[in-house]
């Protein structure tokens, strides 16, 4: 067992009296090597098709036991729920009567407080994920009080559970909604997202259930790590609760690492693993200011293809042998002068900073990639479309980027602490998730997490209608083609999303719109302080919103009953994600719940996920259209040849990400295996 397990039980009431989790063999805790053939036989089994044990042993018991506790009043209600939960968390499908009992009484609870009646695959939802499960529940399928009836059942048992989500709004959101449903178990709710204090942080951890943010999460996991390592010693550690420990002058917020329920698993488990949370210093920022100006220069004369080289699929950036003679040379010049800062005379930091200003100029893009908000460079969350107000780039990038803006610089970073997604989840002793595009990366969950995916089929049939896809050869026609769908759906009674990629192309659409005299709302890293109200009015009749992804995952967007008497929500794509499982997530905004809705995807042949993965293909389909609209064949290949490039580049970018984080644990250890 690693330091983290042992950390987890540190506290009085952990494990409670009679529970005893079952084992689950997670990458932390495995201690044979894993040899090629592991992992393709892992593989093959996570790609085939599984029907649930759990489900297919409960549902009758379930329907029994639901029109049982529908007679019944409230405290025999909790007092049934409690004395099951225990059993049904520890033994998950073995125990049958114990998880029906269970989740019969915390449906029958939902019921009473807060007035929804959770439908057969919010119940199936709820009994794999206490079973550590992955479920892909259909967008609009309810999966927030799916994930409350499973926290319910394990905070009854005495399991710190974390419900973990994407982003502050729909943390907030879900504490908010299913409070009373905790609080009729007498089960405290806690919430941490960036605007949560520190000074709280520790209250809200310390409740039997926690909705916070995965980002969040993370950085408070390394700053009690940091505090840890602080301790006087590992015996004065022991004798106390571990989250009362105090170090550093606070206590440790994190009670161990138990039970999470990832919403949006997909996104949290897969899409974040490329990028490693990072606790920095900041240091003097004077100290080399002139130096990354001076080198942001000298990228701004080297050409492209004779001194560097650059991959726009995987944004790296390999000097040439003509680039690095440039270098030298400069830095011969620059020690000659006077200047006496180490990055002249040493050659791997003069080259890994000259390609990390190259990368600013080429691949990081202003309104794209970061926006400029009070003098600030400030990191646009790509996965989300939401601002992270408190990172920056690491090894001198978000300096390099500032002077790039013309900023006063904020001072390079130290890395203090870092780990990946994989390494930090797979740390809990039990862990869930769900998400409604789990499908595509069954076989990656399946090998980083231990985690088998299973599908639960909606509650009722879908109604979406997929109208043609358009791909046009450039952005103004696209935009164009966009103003005129809008157009047509508003004078059929619609409401209409339009989804972009960027806060620029949602700015140059809100010009489109504006120019054709179309009434409409923006959402994006710049235009997101009513959020909650923009998106409770997308569904009235007549609106029109332009969102970027901060409208994907977890927005739910109510029709009035007059669009869902005219089609329902009408969505349209203006540019392809890197994955058709965002893509996919875009479309479940409309049609949800058996409601009606229509979707299109409108994109061009300029779209960055085009012009950095496909640029021959689309160059091709240029030649043959270049004035008309491609067949639906062709655009559907081309899109299908971008994403399976783009999902490659991202897979390996991950791999890469974990490699270099076991590395450095490797390079710190004496024995040369670090936990």
């Amino acid at each position: 067992m690693t330091g983290d397990a042992i950390a987890a039980g540190l506290h009085g009431r952990w494990p409670p009296p009679g529970l005893e989790l079952a084992p689950t063999p997670f990458p932390e805790r495995r201690a044979a090597a894993e040899t090629i053939l592991d992992r393709w036989v892992r593989t093959l089994a996570s790609r085939l098709p599984r029907r649930s044990g759990v489900d297919n042993a409960i549902a009758p018991q379930l329907r029994a036991e639901l029109t049982q506790w529908h007679r019944r009043d409230d405290d025999a209600l909790r007092a049934a729920a409690i004395a099951a939960a225990g059993p049904a968390f520890r033994l998950g499908h073995a125990d049958t009567a114990s998880v029906s009992t269970a989740l019969a009484a915390v449906c029958v609870a939902a019921h009473r407080v807060l007035g929804w009646e959770p439908h057969p695959p919010q119940r199936a939802a709820a009994a794999r994920l206490l079973d550590g499960r992955l479920v892909e529940l259909d967008t609009g399928e309810g999966k927030t009080l799916a994930a409350a009836l499973a926290a319910c059942v394990s905070a009854m048992a005495g399991v710190p559970t974390h419900v973990v989500t994407v982003n502050d709004y729909l943390a907030e959101r879900d504490a908010r909604a299913m409070q009373p449903l905790f609080g009729f178990f007498g089960l405290g709710v806690g919430l941490v997202h960036a605007g949560t204090p520190q000074a709280q942080r520790l209250s809200a951890y310390a409740q039997p259930v926690t909705y916070c943010t995965n980002k969040e999460l993370v950085f408070d996991y390394l700053r009690d790590r940091m505090s840890a390592r602080e301790a006087r010693s590992p015996a004065q550690l022991a004798l106390q609760p571990f989250w009362r420990a105090s170090a550093g002058g606070g206590p440790v917020r994190l009670r161990g690492l138990h039970f999470a329920i990832v919403d949006e698993a997909d996104s949290i488990l897969i899409d974040e693993g490329r990028t490693p949370m990072v606790i920095a210093s900041a240091q003097d920022p004077a100290s080399e200011d002139s130096t990354f100006r001076e080198l942001l220069g000298l990228a701004r004369g080297m050409r492209h293809g004779e001194d560097f080289r650059h991959r726009m699929a995987t944004r790296e950036i390999e000097l040439t042998e003509a680039g690095r003679a440039r270098a030298r040379e400069h830095a011969s010049q620059a020690i000659a002068s006077g200047d006496a800062n180490p990055i002249w005379a040493l050659a791997w930091a003069r080259e890994r900073t000259l390609s990390q200003a190259l990368r600013a100029l080429h691949l990081l893009h202003r309104n794209r990639h970061y926006v400029v908000r009070e003098g600030r460079v400030v990191i646009v969350d790509e996965s989300t479309g939401r601002l992270l107000a408190d990172r920056s780039w690491e090894q001198g990038l978000h300096q390099l980027v500032e002077a790039k803006e013309g900023l006063a610089p904020t001072g390079a970073n130290d890395t203090l602490a870092r780990i990946t997604s994989q390494r930090f989840f797979s740390r809990y002793l039990r862990l869930a998730g769900m998400s409604g595009t789990l499908r595509e990366v069954a076989h990656e969950t399946c090998a980083s997490y231990r985690l088998r995916t299973e599908r639960v089929a909606p509650n009722r049939p879908c109604r979406r209608r997929v109208l043609p896809p358009q791909l046009w050869p450039d952005r103004s026609s696209r935009n164009a083609a966009v103003v005129c769908e809008v157009r047509q759906r508003l004078a059929q009674g619609q409401a209409v999303l339009v989804g972009t990629a960027s806060v620029a192309s949602s700015q140059a659409l809100s010009q489109a719109l504006e120019a054709a005299g179309i009434a409409h709302r923006v959402l994006d890293a710049l235009n997101d302080a009513n959020e909650a109200e923009l998106v409770a009015r997308a569904g009235c009749r007549g609106a029109v919103t332009v969102a970027t992804d901060m409208a994907g995952r977890g927005t739910d967007i109510a029709p009035d009953p007059a669009v869902v008497e005219a089609g329902g929500l009408h969505v349209v794509l203006t540019e392809w994600h890197e994955s058709a499982r965002i893509d996919r997530q875009l479309f479940g905004r409309c049609a949800r719940q058996g409601d009606p809705g229509s979707c299109r995807a409108i994109t061009s042949l300029e779209d960055e996920q085009v012009a950095s993965h496909a640029p021959r293909e689309a160059a091709w389909v240029r030649a043959v259209w270049p004035a008309s609209k491609p067949p639906g064949p062709i655009i559907d290949w081309l899109r299908r040849v971008t994403q399976q490039r783009a999902q490659r580049a991202a897979a390996r970018q991950r791999s890469v990400t974990v490699a270099q984080d076991r590395q450095l644990l490797g390079q710190l250890a004496f024995t040369g295996v670090a936990e």
